[in-house]
C-alpha cells in the first residue's frame, strides 16, 4: 500500500511540470543560501560643501561660488557593513571611505583667472550605525527596503594651486573635520527581477542579495559648531549594496 502511494506522489509531480520545478526551485533555494554577515556597499553623488556658511568670513564673501561656481564635487564612496542583527530587519555598523574632488581656474587677486589650476580635495571617513527594514522584502515579497543610518564623519581635506598644497597668508590649506550625519534612503531588491540568477550569485560568490538605492544625506562637518571651513552638505547618493 505504501510503494502504491508512493508510486501514486511521483505520478503527479512529473506529470505536473509547474508543480515539478516549485519542488526544484525550492531545493536550489535551501540548498544554496549562504550565510549572511555583512555588506558592502558603493555609492556616487554630487557632494557641495557649505564653506561659504563659514562664521568668520567677511559678509558678502564667497570663496567656494567665486572658485568653483553653483556645482558639486563628484564623490566617489565604499562602505563595509557587519550585521550583528538579522530579525524583523537588519541592523549593524558600517565604516566608509570616500574621495572627491573639484578644479578650477585659481584667482588673482584683482580678481581675474590665473593661469594654473586650482583644487579642493576630500577624503570623507564614517563611522555610523543603521537599521534596514527588509523583513517585508524576504518574507512577503515586497522589493522596497527603507533604511537609516546615523554617524560620526571626519573628512581630512586640502587645496592646491598647481601642483603645491595651497599656502595662504602663511598658513597651509590643508586639515580635517570632524562632524556627524544622518541618512535616510530606500533599496529596491534586485533578486526579485532574476531570482535563478540570484541563487547563482549566492553559490558561485557567496553574495546573498544585492539592490540598487537612493539616499539623502544631512551632514554637518564643521568641528561641532568651530571656526574655520566648513564642509557640511545636504546631498543626494545613488549605488549598488550587496549582502554577503
Amino acid at each position: 500500500m505504501s510503494r502504491a502511494w508512493a508510486l501514486g506522489v511521483a505520478m503527479m509531480v512529473a506529470g505536473s511540470p509547474a508543480l515539478a520545478q516549485d519542488v526544484v526551485s525550492e531545493v536550489e533555494a535551501e540548498d544554496f543560501s549562504s550565510p549572511r554577515s555583512g555588506g558592502v556597499v558603493f555609492r556616487l553623488g554630487g557632494y557641495k560643501p557649505r564653506v561659504d556658511t563659514e562664521k568668520g568670513l567677511t559678509e558678502g564673501r564667497t570663496p567656494y561660488k567665486d572658485t568653483f561656481g553653483d556645482s558639486s564635487l563628484l564623490l566617489v564612496e565604499v562602505e563595509l557593513q557587519h550585521f550583528f542583527y538579522q530579525g524583523i530587519g537588519t541592523a549593524g555598523v558600517g565604516v566608509s571611505a570616500g574621495y572627491g574632488e573639484k578644479y578650477a581656474n585659481a584667482k588673482l587677486e584683482e580678481g581675474g583667472d590665473a593661469a594654473e589650476k586650482t583644487a579642493l580635495k576630500v577624503i570623507p571617513l564614517g563611522l555610523n550605525a543603521f537599521y534596514k527594514f527588509d523583513y517585508a522584502a524576504f518574507e512577503w515579497g515586497i522589493p522596497l527596503v527603507p533604511y537609516g543610518k546615523l554617524g560620526l564623519i571626519y573628512t581630512p581635506w586640502w587645496v592646491t594651486k598647481g601642483d603645491d598644497t595651497e599656502v595662504s597668508q602663511g598658513r597651509k590649506g590643508s586639515g580635517g573635520k570632524w562632524g556627524w550625519g544622518a541618512t535616510a534612503g530606500v533599496s529596491f531588491l534586485l533578486d526579485v527581477l532574476q531570482p535563478r540568477f540570484a541563487r547563482d550569485f549566492d553559490s558561485g560568490l557567496g553574495v546573498n542579495h544585492s539592490y540598487l538605492f537612493a539616499e539623502y544625506t544631512y551632514a554637518d562637518v564643521d568641528n561641532f559648531g568651530g571656526k574655520g571651513l566648513v564642509l557640511s552638505s545636504r546631498r543626494w547618493m545613488f549605488g549598488l549594496a550587496l549582502d554577503y
